[in-house]
């Protein structure tokens, strides 16, 4: 497996219908200053620089061109959708952690389209999937596995309602754009203390982490390396995450536990892979193009 290049290449309708991560065709089509480079030159820019600066190397630059390979795949289910689901709802079903009402009741609160608010097919105020009774071809979450307390728990529980030929879809911030800037990527040993503790809600390190170490969610100032400044050193914010977690009476407050790059992210699930702990694998990890704050991946058996 070449976890940093090309895609894996594994059986099945899944590796023919999502491209490939790396196509020299798009990469001379999109880049006119590379037009002159022959196949093998344009790989190694890309390697070499290409990714850094966010140059699109496939035909999937962004969530849209994934939603489209998307919505040709059913039966599906999407797991926190809210006011704003992605797929088209035909042969769809939704999983949140709040039943329809519910859910509207909180739109209309935050100023946000209650309408839109899909019908809820399986909710669990844990965020529990084990009340699904179904198994699904595709499933989707935006933005939302990196709020999982056990990431290897989470894996498990949508290996259980995949169908054996099933798919993960991911799209996931990537924390050098976001407000995560200043906060190191997730290392496969944090990933597996919180497996070992059967982590239900949050450590007080992701609240402080999250509430007081972050910075501005801008992208475009962000490829600009313009990161704003640390907060770490702020000391009303650290002393509010404290509170904050001590009010929770341990209970779960909504914060990021995991931080993730492309890279990092593929390395981490293959680890989980190769120990035997999870039987997903990175089928895709598309990187992130210039001005997004999101990559996007597929996980499959």
């Amino acid at each position: 497996m070449n976890l940093f290049g090309k895609s894996e290449q594994a059986g099945g309708w899944a590796s023919t219908h999502f491209p490939d991560t790396w196509c020299a065709k798009t990469y001379r089509k999109l880049h006119p200053d590379l037009a002159d480079m022959d196949d093998t030159t344009l790989e190694d820019h890309y390697a070499q620089h290409g990714k850094k600066e966010g140059r699109q190397s496939c035909p999937v630059r962004n969530r849209f061109d994934f939603i489209k390979l998307l919505n040709e795949i059913r039966p599906a289910l999407e797991i926190g959708a809210f006011d704003a689901p992605l797929l088209e709802q035909t042969h769809v079903k939704h999983f949140d952690v709040l039943d329809q009402a519910a859910l509207r009741k909180r739109a209309s609160e935050l100023n946000r389209n209650a309408q839109t608010v899909p019908y809820i097919d399986f909710f669990s105020t844990k965020a529990d999937l084990s009340v699904v009774a179904e198994k699904f071809k595709l499933i989707i979450s935006s933005h939302a596995i990196e709020h999982t307390p056990d990431l290897v728990r989470h894996l498990l529980d949508v290996e259980k309602i995949l169908t054996h030929d099933g798919v993960y879809a991911l799209m996931i911030p990537d924390c050098r754009y976001c407000f995560d800037h200043f906060i190191s990527p997730t290392t496969i040993a944090e990933i597996l203390q919180a497996h070992v503790e059967k982590r239900k809600v949050h450590t007080l390190a992701s609240v402080i982490e999250h509430r007081a170490l972050t910075t501005h969610n801008d992208p475009a100032r962000h490829w600009r390396k313009d990161h704003g400044v640390p907060s770490g050193t702020d000391t009303d914010r650290l002393a509010a995450s404290i509170q904050e977690w001590q009010n929770s009476n341990g209970g779960y407050v909504d914060v990021h536990a995991w931080q993730f790059t492309p890279d990092s992210f593929a390395l981490n699930i293959a680890l989980l892979r190769k120990i035997d702990l999870i039987s997903l694998k990175p089928l895709r990890v598309y990187q992130t193009v210039h001005g997004a704050n999101e990559f996007l991946a597929v996980l499959s058996r």
